[in-house]
């Protein structure tokens, strides 16, 4: 593959040939959904959004589940779609969705490689923004999501921060209600 964005039916034809289940790539299709309404509303308030990113990064971004199903499914999938010749954006978006992100401590102590796994660009925070509204190939509200996080984690973890942070970047972007539901 070279550095051109694959096509969405490409993105589902990798997910499929890199051994991720029928319920992961369906998965990963709600994800998509919710990414391109997001998107789609950014860019209705001028925002500049690389849509056809968001979509094909949404598409891939558990492809590291073909390999574990632990956190470690985003380094997994990086790896996985650097090997594939994915361009370096798709890439970042899949390492750098876990969560709210992975700070380079977290990342240390988890024994991934120290770098920064938090989302920079507004395409990796819609997509990470996207995958915390769908529990399996459910919907949820982000409350859900946090709740969930925090019984896992712990309330104070700095994880559950960076993600209130994120569902508060896309409150203020598109509304009290426009993040989480009703989006456009």
């Amino acid at each position: 593959m070279s550095e051109r964005l694959p096509s969405a039916e490409e993105a589902l034809r990798l997910l499929s040939e890199s051994g991720c289940t029928p319920q992961v790539i369906k998965h990963c299709k709600m994800v998509a959904s919710i990414a391109m309404e997001i998107a789609r509303a950014c860019q209705k308030r001028g925002l500049n959004v690389d849509v056809k990113l968001v979509r094909i990064g949404a598409l891939l971004h558990d492809i590291g589940r073909s390999r574990t199903h632990s956190i470690n499914h985003a380094v997994r999938g990086a790896e996985i779609a650097k090997s594939l010749g994915l361009p370096k954006p798709v890439v970042s978006i899949i390492d750098r969705h876990v969560g709210g992100g992975i700070s380079m401590d977290e990342a240390e102590r988890l024994g991934w490689p120290i770098r920064s796994y938090i989302p920079r660009t507004l395409e990796e925070k819609i997509v990470t923004y996207a995958d915390k509204l769908v529990e399996g190939r459910r919907r949820v509200p982000i409350e859900e999501t946090i709740k969930k996080l925090s019984n896992k984690l712990g309330e104070t973890h700095p994880s559950i921060r960076r993600l209130r942070e994120l569902h508060r970047e896309f409150s203020d972007l598109l509304g009290d209600h426009g993040a989480s539901s009703n989006i456009t």
